[in-house]
């Protein structure tokens, strides 16, 4: 039988990148997904690509408490419950000093990245508790989640991702006596949007070279975090609440370091942007 038969899930930021992704995998697993975007065009384009029986696409504003909300309503609406919650929206902040940064962009990075999963947690747990339902919240790590993993000039996704793990470990820890798991994942580095979008600043030009070196060595596609997800999300899964995965484990940078002059050697760099 499929890891996810008969589950329903809600990713959010999920008609592109990692989050799509991780919606197939569960969709292959037997799960009906609710995909969502801020973006009506983006959720209708990503529905293509999704068997229609299976996914139903809701357009929301993670930074939005009561957009949240209503996308668990709707999606109790459309398959009748909710098992698995994934607050994977998330953007980065322009490559920049501190002293350049934007205000204004540096807030809607946490608003988006902390404040939604804040949001998405609590309408999640609130519709498990009411229902007494044993389901899954899973948060999305980053750059700055692990203590030596330093993020200079993207400083407000780093101290969000940092944010986002005290977090879920404070959440997991409060609803550690209720049916609840609250887990944190982290899906490596990977090539999306993310990373190769935003204006060239001063820095960014300066740091180019060094920045597209490290983004050789340790990406991955995001198939590695999918699977993870799933592991996650499964009732066998074997993962209990407070648990901490990462597809950029220790283990894993060492072979991604370890490997990549032979890898760069026979031209084996996976460039493939998702």
């Amino acid at each position: 039988m499929a890891k996810l038969f008969d589950k329903v899930a809600i990713i959010t930021g999920s008609t592109k990148g990692i989050g799509k992704v991780i919606a197939q995998a569960f969709v292959r697993e037997g799960a009906k997904v609710v995909i969502t975007s801020s973006s009506k065009i983006n959720v209708d384009t990503a529905l293509n690509d999704f068997p229609e029986q299976n996914v139903f696409g809701h357009v929301c504003d993670v930074s939005n408490c009561v957009e949240l909300e209503k996308l668990v309503s709707a999606t109790v609406e459309r398959f009748g419950k909710l098992d698995v919650f994934i607050n994977n929206a998330g953007i980065s902040d322009t490559f920049y000093n501190i002293t350049d940064s934007d205000p204004e962009d540096w807030g809607r990075v946490v608003d988006i990245n902390l404040k939604g999963t804040y949001y998405g947690t609590r309408a999640a747990l609130n519709y498990f508790l009411e229902t007494g339902n044993s389901g899954k919240i899973i948060n999305m790590a980053g750059s700055g989640t692990d203590k030596k993993s330093n993020t200079p000039y993207i400083s407000a996704y780093g101290s969000s991702k940092a944010a986002i793990a005290r977090f879920t470990f404070a959440v997991a820890e409060e609803y550690k006596n209720h049916p609840v798991s609250i887990m944190l994942l982290h899906p490596g580095l990977v090539r999306t949007e993310m990373i190769r979008s935003g204006p060239q600043t001063p820095e960014m030009k300066r740091q180019q070279a060094t920045f597209q070196t490290i983004v050789d060595i340790f990406s991955q596609p995001p198939s590695v975090a999918a699977s993870l997800a799933v592991k996650m999300a499964s009732e066998k899964g074997g993962c209990n609440s407070g648990d901490y995965l990462s597809a950029l484990d220790g283990k894993r940078k060492k072979w991604l370091l370890f490997s990549y002059p032979f890898r760069k050697l026979f031209h084996r760099i996976d460039r493939t942007n998702y």
